[in-house]
């Protein structure tokens, strides 16, 4: 999505536009779409220049004032009385460099001294001094050790403001004079007698500003004072490179080997002079900025600060939720702000909003009455305000900091600004931050601006105050600036506490890198830190970005595979600032654990840090590169890492890894298992419909629970099968969970219908099989059904066709499952509680002297016999799947155990099942009467061993069998064998029925008879 803008803007005005609107300044496409874009763009009239990104971000980071305010000395006459003396320690200076902006007095010709240093043993150690020639232009010449350089030209005397260096080293007594940026001479040879060495410039000076000295600090002379303006004057004891000084042009501070920056605290100013603000425009060496020509090849460079219109390029799936989040809101939360500012302090339609220069005092208003309209609570933070809130901050921390009365108050906005921070990241706003996300480019995005934020501080360090240090319960941030000159050099530790931990976090810059930067040469350096809480930053962190870089998230680690990252610590952040730019240092540091918010234990922790370079459109990335674990404790983490920025200790979440021999192993039994169970499952299938078996409740909630275990099982062996094709993938998913659901839905009728043997229920057969259906067929219906509506995007797994194990879905499986087996538990205990009941009394019944140990034997077997009879048909051999991801072997037991289940079922449900037995029976004798119809006298033969209990009854002798005829169908019972005494049960088949209590012989406890057990 692209915004054309009109108003022509500078490029920075023009940045600032388009990120306030949460977008980017166009970026230059790529060459094959150059063409394109350029006619997509003259198809909307757009003609001429636009300007362009900057991809390098050299004009974002740091971030670069153009408009530059300074304190300005005003000499406006030639006396000898106006002057103004440094207030600072000089060392011994084997080399110099001195930097000012100069406005020169063109009424005068006459010599003027801008600086003069003087100690006891040269008065004219080290002096500028120039003057105005006949052709209009002034000239300046340098004086060391009381040896004078030429006069030479370096800039005209227009009454402008021109910026001036002068160099001096003492090796060859090389010097040079700069001008605007530009080397205007140089020479070698000042101050070198002969073949002497020049000496250094002495230390512990004075240094005098618009007057020459001569005495130590004293005896000046009208005639070669300076009138004109002077201010930005900044001293080092070393020699800027051409770069540097180009910097130093544009308003960069070169901290290096600094011995003296501008500030009117370090100034002795007599009384005569005035001192002013200033405001004049940093010129600098990218005021070249890249534009697009529209309707041309190529792109060309302009001065940045020409206006021309531009482009922001909005991300098509941030710029509807920027959106909808303006359509949707009331702006309560602005609307009360507003209203208490009594002015419009946050906008309402951020489209409308126009690009405005903050200063302090307006920056300090509008925080104090959010933060207070945020205290109260009263207006929740829906969507668009925080989007608005973060639009304000963002023009706060852009404000533009000025020398003198507004510094003052530069700590209160500092810590408004931290308490905004932190109430809008409170626990109860996470899903407004998500909701949000995308616009912002993730959480992050806040932290930026707190770093923008805590380099505003930096101007308030003085040498009494090296550090200032803000903190709101679960944000804080601390600036400090560190001398490495000083003797007691060591590692410098940022220590913060949280409100719910004991032990404080740290991070720190070890001693060793302090004295590596000193030996470099730096003598100052800026230490930024920040530090953010658990809460909610963390948390949409888990979900955003949290994938790491720099690490093979599939590899395996100690037999387990990666899930995901989630964040279990503060947000700790260090950067170290020298001129300006940051500095690359080593840092350690130590945060304690918040693992109580994750839903695993995981293995171990990893040390890592936010890339905001890497997936720039999503914010950045977690990154592993560089950093390590130093110590790690459970209840912290210690890291090492070679570089500074934000970083964190991400607790992975983990789950069974298997070795891909372990997989092909599982698969191979999987298949092998669900095909033999599948075919015993159909066997039993077709033997209920062949057979005859009576048509009861018990064999319809049987055949029914067949058919879909058996469907179910069919569609897992051939499930890799669609995993190629996306929506065949999809359908086998939803019937998969349909046919499973379905299977342990009347896995809880076969449990219902036990009980029901168990208790009496007074319910009608017909409403019980309604019911039966009902809840058979009907709850895996509405089940799917219902997850499909709502996660539908997210219902499959990304490597196999099966549920969606990293979210919610897939406890539209796991929870039935979990409440049926709790169900059936309960039923087969109450069942093991009447059998062994039922065996304790017919035990003392029929044998009433036989030994306790037999006794004992008939209670254990009467206990063990229908776990083992109704663990498979109830489902429970399915606890085992809860406890795979605890080990490989609990994998080999659980798809063993569920293999067999389906020729359990045959075994049970077919092979000793009377019933099933009995009909084949009647077949077997049917056919055989049949094929004796020749034989002349037929015979009554036992045609309905219905309610037979052995397999001899209805049997034919072998004489009587020769001569069979085929008769009608006897209705008469059979007549039971008897079995002789001391061979109880021999030929009387036994079920769990035939241990049960005489006085309830109608009750079977089963869901089935069995028989040869």
């Amino acid at each position: 999505m692209y915004e054309y803008v009109a108003t022509a803007l500078d490029w920075w005005h023009a940045d600032r536009y388009c990120d306030q609107r949460f977008a980017q300044l166009l970026f230059e496409p790529p060459d094959s779409e150059q063409a394109s874009f350029s006619q997509l763009l003259q198809s909307h009239h757009i003609k001429g220049s636009l300007w362009l990104n900057d991809r390098d971000g050299v004009l974002h980071k740091p971030k670069r004032r153009r408009d530059h305010v300074v304190p300005v000395l005003v000499f406006k006459d030639k006396t000898d009385t106006k002057y103004v003396k440094v207030l600072s320690d000089f060392p011994e200076l084997p080399a110099v460099t001195a930097c000012a902006h100069l406005q020169w007095d063109t009424r005068t010709q006459e010599i003027a001294t801008i600086f003069s240093y003087a100690v006891p043993a040269f008065i004219n150690e080290f002096q500028l001094r120039g003057f105005v020639d006949e052709e209009g232009f002034v000239r300046f010449a340098l004086i060391v050790h009381g040896h004078h350089s030429p006069y030479l030209p370096v800039f005209r005397a227009d009454g402008q403001w021109h910026h001036f260096c002068v160099t001096w080293q003492q090796e060859n007594g090389t010097w040079a004079i700069y001008a605007d940026g530009k080397r205007r001479a140089s020479a070698s040879g000042l101050c070198a007698a002969g073949l002497a060495a020049p000496q250094a410039i002495y230390g512990q000076g004075t240094f005098i500003i618009g007057q020459d000295q001569d005495s130590l600090g004293g005896t000046f002379r009208a005639k070669e004072s300076f009138s004109g303006n002077i201010t930005d004057l900044h001293i080092w004891q070393k020699v800027l490179s051409t770069e540097q000084i180009e910097k130093v042009r544009s308003c960069w501070m070169v901290e290096q080997e600094l011995v003296f920056g501008w500030s009117s605290n370090a100034l002795e100013v007599e009384s005569t002079i005035q001192e002013v603000t200033a405001q004049f425009l940093c010129p600098g060496p990218v005021e070249e900025c890249r534009v697009f020509e529209v309707g041309s090849s190529g792109f060309r460079y302009m001065p940045c600060l020409q206006s021309l219109p531009f482009i922001c390029r909005y991300r098509k799936d941030a710029y509807w939720q920027l959106k909808k989040a303006q359509l949707e809101s009331s702006h309560s939360l602005v609307s009360r702000v507003n209203a208490l500012a009594e002015r419009t302090v946050i906008p309402e339609n951020i489209f409308r909003s126009d690009v405005r220069d903050m200063n302090l005092s307006v920056a300090l208003g509008a925080l104090d009455v959010l933060a207070a309209v945020l205290r109260e609570g009263e207006a929740p933070v829906e969507p668009s305000d925080l989007l608005a809130v973060l639009l304000l901050l963002k023009q706060v921390s852009n404000v533009e900091v000025q020398e003198g009365e507004e510094l003052k108050i530069l700590e209160q906005l500092s810590q408004y600004y931290v308490e905004v921070t932190e109430l809008i990241l409170e626990e109860h706003n996470i899903e407004t931050w998500s909701s949000v996300s995308q616009v912002i480019r993730g959480p992050m995005a806040v932290v930026e601006l707190c770093d923008r934020m805590v380099s505003l501080l930096a101007p308030l360090l003085t040498a009494g105050r090296t550090k200032i240090t803000i903190q709101h319960r679960n944000v804080g941030m601390e600036v400090r600036k560190l001398e490495l000159s000083r003797p007691d050099l060591s590692s410098e530790a940022y220590l913060i506490q949280s409100p719910e931990k004991d032990r404080p976090d740290l991070i720190e810059v070890p001693e060793e890198e302090m004295q590596r930067l000193k030996a470099k040469g730096l003598r100052r350096v800026t230490v930024k830190n920040m530090w953010f809480g658990y809460g909610s930053l963390q948390r949409c962190l888990t979900g955003h970005g949290s994938a790491t870089a720099s690490q093979d998230m599939a590899a395996s680690d100690r037999g387990q595979k990666y899930l995901r990252t989630a964040v279990g610590t503060a947000v700790i952040s260090a950067a170290l600032l020298s001129d300006d730019q940051e500095i690359s240092t080593s840092v350690r540091y130590r945060l304690q654990h918040r693992i109580e918010d994750l839903p695993d234990k995981p293995p171990g922790p990893i040390c890592a840090f936010w890339n905001f370079s890497l997936s720039p459109d999503a914010g950045g990335m977690w990154s592993t590169a560089g950093c390590s674990v130093v110590t790690s404790l459970p209840d912290s983490t210690a890291c090492f890492c070679n570089h500074t920025t934000n970083f964190a200790v991400l607790l992975q979440v983990y789950e069974m890894q298997r070795t891909t021999k372990e997989e092909i192993t599982l698969q191979t039994l999987t298949f092998i298992g669900c095909g033999v169970s599948f075919c015993a499952l159909i066997a039993t299938f077709i033997l209920f419909l062949a057979v005859g078996v009576p048509k009861s409740e018990r064999t319809t909630v049987h055949k029914n629970l067949i058919f879909a275990l058996a469907a179910a099982e069919a569609l897992l062996m051939f499930s890799e099968l669609a995993k190629t094709n996306q929506v065949v993938c999809f359908m086998v998913t939803a019937f998969l969970h349909l046919f499973f659901m379905a299977a342990f839905s009347w896995m809880l009728v076969e449990g219902l219908l036990l009980w029901s043997k168990v208790v009496a229920v007074n319910m009608s057969e017909d409403r019980r099989m309604k019911f039966y259906y009902l809840t058979g067929w009907g709850l895996p219906a509405v089940i799917v059904a219902v997850t499909l509506a709502t996660s539908f995007n997210k219902y499959v797994a990304d490597s196999r066709c099966w549920l969606n194990v990293q979210t919610n879905v897939i406890w539209a499986f796991v929870g039935p499952v979990l409440f049926i087996l709790a169900v059936n538990t309960f039923v087969l205990f109450r069942v093991v509680m009447v059998t062994v009941s039922s065996a304790r009394r017919r035990s003392k019944m029929l044998t009433p002297n036989s030994s306790l140990e037999n006794q004992i034997g008939i209670q254990i077997w009467a206990t063990a016999k229908p776990i083992l009879v109704l663990l498979p048909v109830l489902g429970l051999t399915w606890v085992c799947g809860v406890l795979v991801h605890l080990s490989i072997v609990w994998a080999y037991v659980f798809i063993v155990l569920n293999s067999l289940q389906g020729v359990y079922i045959f075994l049970v449900y077919a092979i000793y099942n009377s019933e099933v037995r009995n009909a084949i029976q009647r077949m077997k004798d049917k056919k055989k009467a049949l094929s004796f119809t020749n034989c002349s006298h037929p015979i009554n033969y036992l045609s309905s061993p219905r309610n037979t209990t052995s397999w001899e009854t209805g049997k034919l002798s072998p004489s009587a069998a020769e001569c069979a005829l085929s008769s009608p169908v006897q209705k008469d019972p059979p007549v039971k064998n008897i079995t002789n005494k001391g061979n109880f049960g021999a030929k009387i088949p036994m079920g769990i029925s035939s241990i049960m209590s005489p006085e309830r012989p109608a009750v079977e406890l089963t869901a089935f008879k069995s028989s040869g057990f």
